[in-house]
């Protein structure tokens, strides 16, 4: 399996490592390598996470996500000892946009957390369509502790997957919370063992690669989309998903139905062009 380097277009030679990518048939990962740091991201950092999920959204061998942390832990969230010169506003809109990079990438994201998730870390891992973690893992919306409000998205999507008064006592106490706890609260898509992890991912990436990515990526937006959206506005978000579903794997399905195999699902427009 190749690695290569993503770089920020304003990163240092540092920088240059921060965020790696590498590759297994369908399947990529996407690795924040700054280990020493336990994965605690720059201003560059961020931008270059961006720059690796925009590559890996315009690549048609690339089906599935892994983003994970290298060493123990999956990320600390902002590297507060990190200074830069652009203004405040400023850069929280750059890591805003890596914020927005991962809700609306294209594909399926998976987080494969283990060690500390914290900050925007946490909400980094939740932003992502799964959140696969081992029972070893530590959680805290650690804002408050730093003096900071939440960020990287943890004001919209607490609320919406805990309630308001759980979302709110994670914010405001900052307490840290094992993968357990994570669990009971509806934030876990799967828990593990830590032995367990590494396969218990690369199956979950096996099955989203052969499923028709087009489709499956419909139905988490629709979901999302559902839950500030009328029963109107989501049942004609539906036609329209639909439409698109039978110009791309819904043939492939039918005929596999009918000669009783299992589907190969290309995620290619089916359409004959003029």
């Amino acid at each position: 399996m190749s690695i290569e380097t993503v770089t920020s277009n304003t990163g240092t030679e540092s920088a240059e490592r921060d965020v790696l990518i590498s590759r297994d048939g369908a399947v990529a990962t996407i690795t924040l390598n700054r280990p020493t740091r336990r994965n605690a991201m720059t201003l560059d950092s961020w931008i270059a996470l961006r720059e690796a999920l925009g590559e890996l959204a315009l690549d048609d061998a690339t089906r599935v996500v892994v983003l994970t942390g290298a060493g123990s832990d999956f990320c600390t969230g902002a590297d507060l000892d990190k200074r830069t010169p652009m203004h405040p506003l400023n850069r929280m809109r750059q890591i805003n946009a890596t914020a927005l990079a991962v809700a609306e990438f294209p594909k399926p994201l998976i987080a494969k957390v283990r060690g500390y998730a914290v900050g925007a870390g946490w909400n980094l891992a939740l932003l992502c369509d799964l959140l696969i973690t081992s029972r070893d893992a530590q959680f805290s919306q650690i804002f408050a502790k730093r003096g900071l409000s939440v960020d990287f998205g943890g004001s919209w999507l607490l609320p919406r997957m805990v309630g308001l008064h759980r979302a709110k006592r994670l914010v405001m106490l900052a307490e840290m919370i094992d993968a357990e706890q994570a669990d009971a609260l509806g934030l876990v898509s799967e828990l593990v063992e830590p032995d367990e992890l590494d396969a218990t991912v690369a199956r979950f990436a096996t099955r989203l690669a052969a499923a028709p990515t087009v489709a499956v990526m419909q139905s988490t937006r629709l979901i999302e989309d559902g839950t500030t959206s009328s029963l109107r506005d989501a049942l004609e978000n539906e036609a329209r998903s639909q439409a698109v579903n039978f110009a791309t794997d819904a043939p492939a399905a039918l005929r596999a139905f009918i000669e009783k195999r299992p589907p190969a699902f290309s995620g290619e427009w089916q359409v004959q062009q003029p």
